[in-house]
């Protein structure tokens, strides 16, 4: 909830009642993705939201994929379809529960693929007062559903300790089931969206609401191709107390910024060759570099920019505005705001000092950051102030509000943020300096270079 505008009694926000998003589709075509994706978001806004999936419902009571026969999820097989319904009304009513208990979106992530059991689940929500939202999942592309199998699938609890390609064999088994039944949405008396080709297209149909029109907005920059981002610290500046000085890199600073370019290379290299060697055949991604318009986060990136790398500022990527603070030690902050000092240190995620922000401010401020984060599909690096990394670290990570100020995020490591269906991944890699060789002479990196948006 961290960029919560305002708090009511009930918990809800933007009068818009309780709302159930339903998601459609047949598998591997990133259903998962799309309603943990968006209920990190609304809950990031402050939205009491929770995932209800019946994928987990079902693991619960029968198992994983090995405990299941092979034709288990065919709409078809009679002798299966009582377990499954059962086990789907479960998991619909625990989410109506929550919601009557205080929740205001519940996500119901299963396959509806049929028209008779869509039109089951929007009666049974209407009968109590929950508006349902229906998303649909459509791909006709083999090698993006392909892609999805072996990115998602293998990670999935369905198939943990399976081999690859029987897990891959197993997954394409259950799509063929689902196959012969899938009914696509055509009442066009729901509320739906469809996503076709993972955001290459989208229709929406009869979305009404503030709160509804958000998640459009949202899910219009949504996407699950396959992506990496990366997170490092702008290198050491010649004033690290003061933001008005906007100080240029120091020498170490310099250094640090040929070593993060140097490193960050070679890992992508030797990344690249593993995964042909898994037998990947994915095209490799560009390397996009997002910076603030800060001396020290552009001048950072101005290796990448000489080696023929895009780079980018976004002047929302900005540190956190310490105010009338800026340029006083820890000691000398409490010897002149003495108040304003212990009502920080009671409260460091809400508490601003004077003319300051907070970091529910910057978590604010950086939303379009993350909506633009959500749209790239080129891998990206963000380079910033360990302020701004903890607020888009906690984001993609669903950390709360009130670990963000805490949260480290070391000068000298580099950190890989692999988003998948099932959350997000990540590894933290010293950087080292693997190629001296070639850093070239340091008094370089005062003429830097910018590229506008």
């Amino acid at each position: 909830m961290a960029a919560q505008l305002y708090k009511t009694t009930s918990g809800r926000l933007f009068h818009a009642g309780q709302i159930a998003i339903i998601t459609v589709g047949l598998p591997a075509r990133g259903k998962t993705h799309v309603a943990r994706s968006l209920c990190r978001y609304l809950r990031w806004l402050g939205v009491p939201t929770k995932v209800f999936s019946v994928g987990n419902y079902r693991r619960h009571v029968i198992g994983n994929a090995s405990s299941l026969p092979h034709d288990f999820f065919n709409p078809g097989n009679l002798e299966t379809a009582e377990a499954r319904h059962k086990i789907a009304t479960e998991c619909l009513q625990d989410m109506i529960k929550w919601l009557q208990e205080g929740g205001q979106v519940g996500i119901y992530d299963a396959s509806n693929t049929t028209q008779d059991r869509r039109k089951e689940v929007h009666d049974i929500l209407i009968s109590h007062n929950v508006h349902p939202l229906f998303i649909e999942s459509i791909c006709d592309k083999s090698e993006i559903i392909e892609t999805n199998i072996r990115s998602v699938k293998i990670t999935s609890p369905d198939y943990v300790g399976w081999d690859p390609e029987e897990a891959v064999k197993d997954y394409w088994t259950r799509i063929n089931n689902h196959l012969e039944h899938y009914e696509t949405i055509y009442d066009t008396e729901l509320s739906f969206v469809k996503m076709i080709n993972v955001g290459e297209r989208i229709i929406v149909n009869n979305v009404k609401g503030y709160l509804q029109s958000r998640i459009m907005f949202y899910l219009m920059n949504l996407h699950i191709s396959p992506r990496i981002i990366y997170f490092a610290r702008s290198g050491e500046s010649m004033n690290e107390t003061s933001q008005k000085a906007d100080a240029e890199l120091s020498l170490a600073g310099k250094h640090y910024a040929y070593t993060l370019k140097n490193f960050l290379l070679a890992l992508r290299e030797r990344e690249k060759k593993e995964r042909k060697e898994q037998g990947w055949d994915d095209d490799e991604r560009m390397l996009t570099i997002w910076t603030s318009a800060r001396q020290r986060s552009y001048q950072t990136a101005k290796p990448f920019l000489d080696e023929g790398f895009n780079v980018y500022h976004r002047p929302s990527l900005a540190e956190i505005n310490v105010g009338e603070v800026d340029n006083l030690t820890v000691e000398e902050i409490k010897a002149k705001f003495p108040e304003e000092y212990e009502k920080q240190q009671k409260d460091p995620y809400h508490y601003r000092y004077p003319r300051a922000e907070s970091y529910q401010d910057l978590a604010v401020r950086i939303e379009s950051i993350i909506l633009e984060l959500e749209y790239e599909k080129n891998d990206v690096l963000i380079i910033a102030h360990e302020s701004v990394l903890r607020c888009l670290y906690a984001y993609l990570f669903d950390r709360p509000e009130d670990e963000i100020p805490r949260i480290v995020i070391p000068r000298n490591y580099l950190i890989e943020i692999i988003p998948s269906a099932y959350g997000c991944r990540e590894t933290r890699m010293e950087i080292v300096d693997t190629f001296v060789h070639s850093v070239p002479l340091l008094a370089d990196l005062s003429h830097n270079g910018k590229k506008s948006d």
